[in-house]
């Protein structure tokens, strides 16, 4: 049966080449074998089961990370990739993991709550229970104010479970946002005759020196928890149907923190309207955190598939294996990693032989704020101010981070002949939903690891994808697993990607780069 399909589906991809724009007969060739592989012997699931099944979470310098990350280069290795190793860069703060969670309302009413723990926060030793206390804060305080607040509860808090803030509203959501990008959309986003994207005008913001910033609040009211004994911290997610997004302590020291857990919206506001009524309510937390010392040294995982006669030339891709916590990090990012991955196995199990080098990168520290590319990017290429020489041998940098959706269309930091080279290798790939190729000429860092070459200069190329459940529901949340994969969106990607990366690892030039003339300021 197997087999029947197999030819079924060479026969429609022989009818998609021929209705394909003209190419050179062995491109075809490649591209025909890129789909049979890619379609009918993938390994992104088997990839992703690792990676959130066995390693999930990843948080950068956990455990977790690391080993997910040796996993990757012994499995790299065994598709045939060269050079797998680890490269390190300073984090400058010890791991953390979350290794217990247990918090339930004990009276007056029972239940197990949903919530999650601040990542870098301390557990409680063992099990802690205590009465709530809702700490209500003034809106955007001056010093003085929230020191009067403060004051006014600080016989209150020692040995309490202390809930910070008012329950959120959070409006019921009537129209939901497509799971798909509408075709349309899709074509005028990468309309070749469109401008280049700039920057956003920032909206003005008005600024009262006066009034104390949301961290400087956090700081002061976690300074004032600590001092005064209280038991738990709790915040509110603020997100509908049990969502929660948990990121970190701010300062990553959990000896300034007492233990922090996030509520979701549903739990925080049914526990606020009953103290509102006058009526105790107490919890029971049993938190058991770990701290790892040696996770202040964080890596990058690295490895190739080496090139021929343009080996000192390098062509590169990748995505980020660090995640938050609350749930196993499946759409944010193990896919986008599998995904590469699968690209570089398509490459090597089918023996090609690049001119330039391919180069895989499984960054580290994205969550953080893109660290582990940017100091990739600050050890081997500098800038177009400062630059190595290893930055006029970057062809480009291909990165794949918007949850499981389909590829539908690529951006890259250059000028129009730089888009156009990227259109022309992805027209053959209309039917797997990709439409085309813009260009930006923006130098900031952004959301994602594409953005760490883009502001240095170098080709950064963004891959737009559909969005799926991604901006709605698993982005950062408790509900980020395995499950929320499309199989097959993430099996079209990985297919166009390995395409791309192969032509443009076989063309004679590089890919087109901004001159000097054009090149714009970085922007901070």
């Amino acid at each position: 049966m197997k087999q029947k399909c197999a030819w079924v589906a060479l026969i429609a991809l022989l009818v998609i080449s021929v209705c394909a724009p003209a190419q050179e007969p062995v491109v075809q060739e490649m591209e025909i074998k890129f789909r049979l592989e890619g379609m009918y012997h993938s390994q992104i699931m088997r990839t992703l089961h690792f990676f959130t099944d066995v390693f999930g979470p990843r948080l950068t310098g956990s455990p977790n990370l690391r080993a997910a990350q040796e996993w990757a280069l012994e499995q790299m290795q065994s598709w045939g990739l060269k050079d797998a190793h680890l490269e390190s860069w300073d984090f400058a703060h010890p791991g953390w993991s979350n290794n217990r969670l247990s918090a339930q309302v004990i009276s007056p009413y029972k239940r197990r709550v949903v919530c999650e723990v601040l990542a870098w926060t301390p557990g409680t030793n063992g099990v802690a229970s205590g009465e709530a206390f809702l700490l209500d804060l003034p809106a955007k305080p001056t010093a003085d104010e929230l020191e009067l607040r403060l004051e006014s509860s600080r016989r209150l808090v020692k040995g309490k479970v202390v809930f910070v803030g008012k329950a959120e509203i959070v409006p019921i959501t009537i129209i939901q946002n497509p799971r798909r990008r509408e075709d349309a959309r899709v074509k005028a986003m990468f309309d070749p005759d469109a401008a280049p994207a700039q920057p956003e005008a920032a909206a003005p913001r008005i600024i009262d020196p006066s009034r104390l910033s949301s961290d400087q609040i956090a700081e002061r009211v976690d300074s004032f928890l600590m001092a005064n004994q209280a038991l738990v911290k709790v915040m509110d997610a603020g997100r509908e149907h049990l969502q929660i997004r948990a990121f970190a302590a701010r300062d990553y020291d959990p000896e300034k923190h007492i233990p922090t857990v996030v509520f979701s919206n549903e739990d925080y506001g049914r526990v606020c309207r009953i103290l509102a009524d006058s009526t105790p309510v107490r919890l029971e937390f049993d938190i058991a955190n770990e701290v790892h010392p040696d996770g202040s040294t964080a890596y990058n995982a690295i490895a190739e598939i080496t090139g021929t006669d343009k080996a000192d030339e390098i062509i590169m891709l990748g995505a980020h294996l660090d995640s938050w916590h609350a749930a196993t990090g499946a759409t944010d990012n193990a896919i986008g990693c599998s995904v590469m991955m699968e690209a570089v196995r398509i490459l090597s199990v089918l023996g090609v032989k690049p001119r330039r080098t391919i180069r895989i990168a499984l960054w580290s520290g994205e969550e953080q704020g893109l660290l582990g590319s940017r100091a990739y990017v600050a050890q081997h290429f500098g800038t177009y101010e400062n630059p190595k020489a290893l930055y006029y041998k970057l062809d480009g940098y291909i990165n794949l981070d918007s949850g499981t959706g389909r590829s539908r269309g690529y951006t890259v930091f250059g000028n129009a002949k730089t888009a156009a080279v990227l259109r022309e290798i992805l027209a053959p790939f209309a039917d797997l939903g990709v439409v085309g190729a813009a260009r930006t000429q923006v130098r900031r860092l952004g959301s994602t690891d594409s953005t760490s070459f883009s502001a240095a200069g170098l080709p950064g190329i963004y891959i737009a994808q559909d969005p799926i459940e991604y901006d709605s529901d698993t982005w950062h949340t408790n509900l980020d697993f395995y499950e929320r994969i499309v199989e097959d969106d993430a099996k079209a990607s990985a297919v166009t990607i390995a395409a791309t990366v192969y032509q443009l690892a076989m063309r004679d030039e590089l890919l087109p780069r901004l001159p000097a003339s054009d090149m714009p300021a970085p922007e901070r």
